[in-house]
């Protein structure tokens, strides 16, 4: 089992590194394609307003405000509750080499089913392709029923001040085991973490908004309840972690 120092904590969990063999010109072109791919534009209230390309609704505008759209992010842990973290690609655009959840993206308006927003089946398809795209799990692994849609939740950051984010997140968590084959365009890094290491793992690495805010306010409490998490959920209220 590999060993490597993760913050403060020496992690002999499963942890896997990846190799980048996307040329940098070969990545400039694979995220200039998906900047290009339509957001659901949404009000405070998650209703959809519109669409919007990648690029423009992650653009911070010169009074600093960045577009409000519909995203989501997938917590997985597998048969023993250990969850999946990602460091993100040093060659993504927004948040590049920062530690996150397993999977974070936005259902888009180009394809139809991912507008469907009856029993969130929209944003489980959209989950199911990008674990698919960014990780390299099978389809089969992570059908959109497999998830437990927990909330939503409203946050904004200005990142670097170029680009940003503004959502409203659904939150799916999935226990499972699964097959990893990740995109290095993607995803530089993948491991495994206990409940009880996470405090200290987190203490010197850089995070993505996202996941610091969802850790601080309410992950180790549902990370508790994996057996019961229909207790937490809560599809009604939108959480405002500003």
């Amino acid at each position: 089992m590999i060993q490597r120092i993760f913050g403060s904590l020496t992690s002999k969990e499963f942890v896997r590194k990846f190799s980048s063999v996307v040329s940098a010109k070969e990545s400039q072109q694979l995220q200039e394609i998906a900047l290009k791919e339509n957001c659901i534009l949404v009000d405070e209230n998650d209703r959809s307003i519109g669409l919007s390309s990648k690029r423009d609704c992650h653009r911070v505008d010169p009074d600093g405000n960045v577009r409000l759209h519909r995203a989501f992010s997938v917590f997985l842990f597998n048969s023993e509750g250990h969850m999946l973290l990602q460091k993100r690609s040093e060659h993504k655009i927004t948040y590049p080499s920062r530690y996150t959840n397993a999977c974070c993206s936005h259902p888009l308006h180009d394809i139809d089913i991912e507008k469907v927003e009856l029993n969130a089946i929209g944003i489980r398809k959209a989950a199911q392709r990008r674990l698919n795209y960014e990780l390299g799990i099978p389809m089969s692994q992570v059908r959109p029923e497999y998830f437990h849609y927990l909330t939503r939740i409203h946050y904004a950051d200005r990142g670097d001040g170029v680009w940003g984010e503004h959502e409203i997140d659904y939150i799916l968590f999935l226990q499972k085991d699964v097959d990893l084959n990740p995109n290095p365009n993607e995803v530089s890094e993948l491991l495994y973490i206990k409940r009880d290491d996470i405090d200290r793992a987190v203490l010197q690495v850089p995070l993505t908004p996202w996941f610091n805010l969802i850790l601080k306010h309410r992950l180790k409490m549902w990370w508790d309840n994996l057996h019961q998490l229909e207790k937490f959920e809560d599809l009604k209220n939108i959480q405002r972690f500003n």
